[in-house]
C-alpha cells in the first residue's frame, strides 16, 4: 500500500462530480491513505451532479490545519463553483500550496485553484468549460488527460480520471 500512513482531504459540495469524488476517494483508500471528507461545514450532506449519490463532510475547513494533510483533492461537477466561494476553503488550498503540499484538482476544480490565486504560471488542465478562466488566472493551458505541475496534480475530465488517479497516488507517494 503506497499511502499507508498518509492524510488526504477531499472536499464536497453542492452538485460534486459522483466520479471525480468517488473513483479517487476508494482509491486512496485502497492504496492506504486515510480520507478526510471536508467542505464548508462539518457533518453536512451534499447530493452529487446526478443526485444519486450523496456524500458527507466529516470536517470543516476552518477546523482543519493545512499540516494535518498530506495531499488534498479537489474533485469537480458543479461544487468548484460553490466551494471557491468559502474562504476557509481558498485559505486551506492556498496554505496547502505554500507548504508545497499536494493538490489534485480535476475537471471545473481548477476554479478553486484560480480563486485561491495559486495557478500564475502553472500548466494546467480540466474541463475545456473553463480554459478561458483559467488562462485568465494566468496559467498555461494544456490539452492532456492528467500530469503533475509541481505540487499540483490535475486532470481533465471523466474520462481522464484512471490517469489522473495514477499521477496523484504517484505525487502523494514520494511527498
Amino acid at each position: 500500500m503506497k499511502l499507508e500512513g498518509k492524510t488526504v482531504g477531499i472536499l464536497v459540495g453542492p452538485g460534486y462530480e459522483d466520479l471525480e469524488f468517488w473513483v479517487p476517494y476508494m482509491r486512496l483508500k485502497e492504496e492506504g491513505a486515510t480520507v478526510q471528507v471536508i467542505s464548508g461545514r462539518a457533518d453536512e450532506s451534499y447530493k452529487s451532479k446526478s443526485g444519486g449519490l450523496t456524500a458527507r463532510s466529516e470536517v470543516a475547513a476552518a477546523d482543519i490545519a493545512d499540516d494535518a494533510l498530506d495531499a488534498l483533492v479537489v474533485p469537480g461537477g458543479w461544487a468548484p463553483d460553490k466551494l471557491r466561494r468559502d474562504s476557509s476553503i481558498l485559505r486551506l488550498v492556498r496554505d496547502m500550496n505554500g507548504r508545497g503540499k499536494i493538490l489534485g484538482f480535476i475537471c471545473h476544480a481548477g476554479w478553486v485553484a484560480a480563486s485561491a490565486g495559486i495557478c500564475r504560471g502553472r500548466r494546467v488542465t480540466g474541463s475545456t468549460g473553463i480554459k478561458d478562466d483559467m488562462e485568465n488566472a494566468g496559467a498555461v493551458w494544456a490539452d492532456e488527460p492528467a500530469f503533475r505541475d509541481g505540487n499540483a496534480v490535475w486532470g481533465r475530465v471523466v474520462e481522464d480520471i484512471p490517469d489522473f488517479c495514477r499521477e496523484l497516488i504517484a505525487a502523494i507517494s514520494v511527498g
